[in-house]
This record gives structure tokens, sequence and C-alpha cells, in this order.
């Protein structure tokens, strides 16, 4: 926060009544945006969930752009007209994967960004969500999510960037960047470790404090420290006793104190209200308010809360201080995205913006990038003059691949005239060439034995509130939890009429050229069926353009270059599963298996091969320098990740078996080489120590080059002493 917005702050709020201050706190949402809302809308709270996105709802048609900042300009007219001081509100949302408050582009879950491993993408993918929020007047971003992944039960494991914490770390700070440039103040959520046993959404955490500072905090920190972000959401679960969102642990000696974080704190939506209906912690409302204020969060969302607190003021829980410190801190950053002395937006520009062609085609390149090829025994690509007859499979594949998490605006899925479903753009794609026959699962031997080739696209329920005891394909229709969170992310129906297990495996034994393409947003347990189909390819949700990406890689045009950002399990005995655990006193295996992953952190396949030749190691003082030769050795043109994990040993607390601690995606043209550099910085080698001190302690590492965290190509032995890496 620069100085001259804290500034500009301070003389504002020393003019502020004491009911403007506390209106600056509180937050509305109406969830009917009806010819009585602006009756209904109470004008005087400074945190508003925008209308854009419950405009759609009862229309024909979505609204427009246009339509959205005339809505959210005249919201924040009335609301400054309210005022004496014209104070500004927030208007914010979702913004997961693109723009939620309608119809804006949407590019592939997080989970698919995770597996580009390609920061500069993200990062551009994040410059135009926040383009898209600023042009209707959505200035304030609930996204992204950090919360490390390592319970792939865990329905929102399809919103996190994986189950690794430097990838995830670096994604969050290329999002939250790409939002705070274009003026929209991005909040990192959910503040902390927002799953427990089982993958349980926001269950109590058991976890430590040194595996708490270790995994889930950091990604916070570098959100907040690099990437800029000026808010962050409290999550709903308890931690050493204690909510999140009135932890003074977590809210103000680590954030505030610790951090020097300057921005503000906001509760996820009821989250203040649970202190004291699900947590039992006080015995009212006010007083869970005034508990979560004097520990540091700032904002309630999404309902007013300004009653009660006059009620905690008036009580004696809270001091107009406690008042003033938080309100400085909203105001600041109001005063420093420019929503101040720009508070209002150009509906027609917004028109021109979202959604443009440009914006378009990013979505096309992050869907390519973002699906990975996990078998191929031969089957792909597919060669279009080869294929007279390609069977397809599978509801989703008459449906567009955006995911219903996160995507389309209130009680309405994501829509767009352009958009194809795979069905759709497959048809095309060979039209002239081949017949491409969608049928019903029943049919499945009689039309796969008949054809070139034969797709099964899968369906999977997941999402917020959607945790599953039970990771296979599900075999019949499941209906989407009926509640309040599940009505502002927009859950759906997903029709499934029969074992979809099944049919992959009578889909395999009809056609030796089977294709799975899953469809998902966490890893699957595909033991049933994954020895007999010929391929499998993760499309994840890859976005509005996703059926142009899945055909392209289908057919060959696009060679598949993505990487997993999380374990696959072989079955949901094995979890939590994840490659950077500590090390067994004893062994890893069960009983069934030796407790190895199906498919391993870092890992895809390409249609070409590559070979790192030349590899180098060299020290510079505290970090280190790997250089490669990367030699395309195959036949077409294609990218791989260069990943460099680290092994610690003899040093003062046990490490981890890998982890990884710098990675590089590199295109190589077909038998060309391209030379890689990778640094490792001083924060790779540093860790916390048994009394807790953070810093770089001596330890002696094993470096690894590698293509996944188990293909090591080429490993160096280094130690750490006195702040120097030694080879």
């Amino acid at each position: 926060m620069n100085t001259e917005s804290k500034n500009r702050a301070r003389q504002l709020l020393a003019q502020l009544t004491l009911e403007e201050k506390l209106y600056q706190l509180s937050a509305q949402m109406l969830f009917d945006v009806a010819p009585d809302y602006e009756q209904q809308r109470d004008h005087k709270h400074g945190n508003y969930r925008n209308p854009g996105h419950f405009m759609h709802a009862k229309r024909q048609e979505p609204a427009s752009p246009s339509e959205v900042a005339a809505r959210i300009n005249r919201d924040v007219q009335l609301t400054m007209d309210a005022h004496p001081h014209a104070v500004p509100p927030l208007e914010h949302g979702e913004a997961l994967h693109g723009a939620q408050w309608g119809m804006a582009t949407c590019f592939p879950q997080p989970i698919g960004m995770a597996s580009t491993f390609d920061d500069e993408l993200v990062a551009r993918i994040a410059d135009v969500i926040g383009k898209e929020c600023a042009a209707v007047g959505v200035r304030q971003a609930l996204t992204p999510v950090v919360n490390i992944a390592r319970d792939c039960r865990w329905g929102r494991t399809i919103e996190t960037f994986g189950e690794d914490v430097l990838l995830s770390s670096n994604m969050g700070v290329a999002m939250c960047r790409g939002l705070q440039k274009n003026g929209v103040i991005a909040t990192p959520k959910h503040f902390a470790d927002n799953y427990s046993d089982g993958g349980r959404d926001s269950n109590y955490s058991y976890t430590s404090e040194r595996t708490m500072r270790r995994v889930y905090l950091k990604p916070f920190e570098k959100c907040l420290g690099e990437g800029g972000a000026m808010s962050v959401m409290a999550a709903y679960n308890a931690w050493e006793g204690v909510p999140c969102s009135c932890n003074e642990r977590l809210l103000t000696e680590i954030l505030r104190d610790e951090w020097e974080f300057e921005g503000f704190v906001v509760s996820d939506y009821w989250g203040v209200e649970g202190i004291y209906e699900a947590h039992k912690l006080v015995d009212s409302y006010p007083k869970a308010q005034s508990r979560c204020l004097k520990a540091g969060l700032e904002v309630n969302l999404p309902h007013t809360c300004y009653e009660k607190l006059v009620t905690a003021l008036e009580d004696g829980e809270i001091t107009e201080a406690d008042v003033d410190r938080a309100v400085l801190r909203v105001l600041s950053a109001k005063f420093a995205i420019g929503l101040m002395d720009a508070p209002f937006v150009d509906p027609a520009a917004a028109d021109a913006l979202v959604r443009c062609e440009a914006h378009r085609q990013l979505a096309l390149e992050a869907a390519r990038r973002s699906i990975v090829l996990l078998k191929n025994e031969g089957v792909l690509p597919l060669d279009r003059k080869r294929i007279s007859r390609l069977a397809v499979f599978g509801v989703s594949a008459n449906e567009l691949p955006v995911g219903k998490n996160y995507s389309g605006p209130f009680q309405r899925l994501w829509e767009a005239e352009d958009a194809k479903t795979p069905l759709q753009y497959l048809r095309e794609y060979v039209d002239g060439y081949a017949e491409v026959i969608f049928a019903e699962d029943e049919k499945i031997e009689e039309i796969a034995s008949v054809c070139d080739a034969a797709i099964y696209f899968t369906t999977v329920v997941e999402g917020e509130g959607m945790d599953r005891s039970d990771i296979r394909l599900p075999a019949y229709t499941k209906k989407m939890q009926e509640d309040e969170s599940a009505l502002i992310v927009g859950k759906f129906e997903i029709e499934v009429k029969t074992d979809q297990e099944q049919s992959i495996r009578r889909m395999s034994a009809a056609n030796a050229n089977s294709i799975v393409m899953l469809l998902n947003g966490a890893p699957v347990d595909m033991s049933a069926w994954v020895d007999g189909c010929g391929a499998i390819l993760e499309a994840w949700y890859p976005g509005e353009q996703g059926a142009q990406a899945m055909t392209e890689i289908l057919f060959g045009k696009v060679n598949p270059s993505a990487k997993l950002p999380i374990t696959f399990p072989r079955s949901v005995g094995q979890l939590p599963l994840f490659y950077s655990n500590m090390p067994s006193g004893r062994g890893y295996g069960y009983v069934e298996n030796d407790g190895s992953p199906l498919y391993p952190f870092g890992y895809g396949l390409s249609y070409t091969t590559f070979a790192p030749e030349n590899v180098t190691c060299t020290s510079e003082g505290d970090r280190l320098q790997i250089s490669l030769d990367l030699h395309n050795t195959g036949e077409c043109d294609g990218a791989e990740v260069i990943q460099i994990y680290l092994s610690g040993r003899n040093g003062d607390v046990v490490m981890p078996v890998r982890e990884l601690k710098a990675y590089q995606r590199a295109e190589v043209a077909a038998g060309a080489s391209v030379r890689v550099a990778l640094e490792i910085p001083a924060e790779a080698f540093c860790y916390y120590d048994h009394r807790m001190a953070y810093g770089m302690h001596d330890c002696d590492y094993t470096v690894s080059v590698a293509t996944s965290c188990v293909d090591v190509h080429r490993a160096f032995e280094v130690r750490v002493r006195e702040g120097k890496v030694l080879l």
C-alpha cells in the first residue's frame, strides 16, 4: 500500500461519522435484480456482491457487459449519494477462471492452469480476468484459491493449483499481479488450511504449526508479498482451537506483525455468523462480530453486519478505535486501486473488451497447454485421413467443457453463441473426411465395433460442498447440494445414466483404438479400466475453447505438453497421497501395492521425445544455476517442462523426500535443441529448524534434474554451509 493512499485514507477517516465508518465494514447481497431491486437495496454499505452476477437468471438472453456495467455504475452512484462524503463501494465477485459476473472469457479451471507449468501464461490470463472485472466495475475478486490440495477427495480441489507449494505460490502470485495491475483487489483464499482429514471441506485443522508454515501458509505469504494482493479471505475452519475468522494468531501475529500486511481481511460468506452458530464459540452474533474485528477481520461478507457492530459498540465489546483501525485499511485499499478517483466505468468499452478476439485466443492457448496425455499405446494422434467413422460416448461430449464450478452467473450455466461442445467441434473438424457417431452407452458394442476409433467423455460431480469418499467415476445421476453457497457458485444436476467404468471397459473391448477423455477437476480412480484402453487424456475442464483444444490434440495438430500438478492415486485407499512426503520410519507399502501412485506429480506424455543433454550445475554463493541442452529427438515439434527437485539430508530436521524448487517450460522444434537455464534461489535451501527458526541452515542436498518427480535425468550433490551452496 503506497504512502499517498494511506495518507488520503487517514484524512478521509477523520471526517467520517461513526455511522459512515461502520457501513464501510458492512456488506449486502441481493439474489434478485428485479424491478424493486433498488427499493430492496440498502445504499449505505461499503461492500456489495456485484449485481451483474444475478442479472442473467430470469432472462431469455444473458445480460451484456454494457448492461452489467450500467447497473453497477448506478449502484455506485446510489451509494455515493447516500453518504455525506460520497465514498464509493467495493463491488466484488468471483473470478476463479474468468470474471464470473456474467459470460466473460472462460479459461481452464485453476487445476488445468497449473498443468501448464507456465507462470507467464497464467499472468496473461490473470491480466485478462482483471480487465474484464474492471470493465464492468467489479473491483474486488475473491480469488485465487491457494490452498494446497493434498487429498483429492476434497471437492474444491478443482479450484486449486494442485499439491505443490512452489507451483501454487507462483500461480497465485501471477493471478494476484494480473488482477491488481488492473485496479482489482485480489483476495487469496481460504486463510488457512481449508480442508481436513478425508478431504472434508472446512473441517477442523489438526495441522501442526511446522507444517502450516512450511506448506499451507507459504502461498498466502507469496501472494500478499510478491503478488501485491490487498485483501485475504479467512477460512471457515478452526486452527489451534480458534476459528480462522477470529484467529488472532493468524490474522494479526502472522499476517500483520510478521508479514507486515497492510490490506484488509474479509470473511468467507457467513463465516462470522459461523463463529457462534457452527463453532459455538460465543452466544450471539454481535459477540462473534466483535471477536472477529478485534482479531483482525475487517469486512463481514456477504450480508449486513451494521446492526451487529452497533450492538457490539453499545455493549462495550469493541471500541471506536477498533473500528477506525479496520476502516483505515479498507479506505487505503480503495484509494490505492483508484476507486476513489474514478468510481465509474464506460459501458460501451465493456462491450468492446469482454470476450474480444484476443481474449478468446488466449483461452484457446491456455486450453491447448492444459491437457495432459496420461497414456498412449500408439492410438494417438488420430489420422483424419484414416478415420472414416469415429464413435463418441458420454454425456459430457455434448456439453461445454467449462465445468459447473464458479463458471456461470447465478442459476445459469456459462454460455456463448460461438462456444462449441466437443461433439460439435469434432464433427466440424472431420467434416468431409469422416462420420462422428454419438450414441448412448447402451449401444457401445454396436457402434464402437464398426468405427475406426472410439472416445468416451467422462462426467464427474465435484465442486464446493461436493467432497467425495469414492473417487471412481460416478455410475448414476447425482444432484448438487442445494444450499446458499451452491446457489452462488452455480451448481446443476449432472446426468449419468450408466456405470461409466463398465462403459469404458465395454468400449475398450469393442475397439482397440479406445480413448478416454477425462473431464474432471481432481484425480479419479482408474483401476477398473486403465489397463484396457489405448489412450487417456486428462482435459480437466479446459474452458470455453476446450472443444477445439481437445480435438486438435486428438488429431495431432497440437502436441500435448501439460504435466500433472497433483498425484493420481491407484485407489482411494492410498489417500492422502502427494509426492513431497516425509520419509517413513519403515516403509510405504500396503498389502495390495507398494504405495506408489498411478501417475506421479509432474508427469505428462508427448507425441515426441526429449533428451536433456550437457547438464551443468554451478554455484553462485547462496544459489545454484542449472543449464542444459533440451534436444527434441522425435519427429514433431513439442514442449517439455524441466523440473528441479531437492532432497535434503543431514540437516537439523527431517526433510521431505523431494521438493520442487524450479521449473521451466521450453518449446523445441523437431530435431532441434534449445538451451534451458534455471536458477535455484537461496530460498530453496531455507527451512525451519527444530526451534522453528527459518533460515538457510546447514544441510546436504541431492539436486535432481527431471521431467517428473520420479523421472530423473541427472543428479548433483551439494552442501549448504554457513549460508553458501557448495558443490
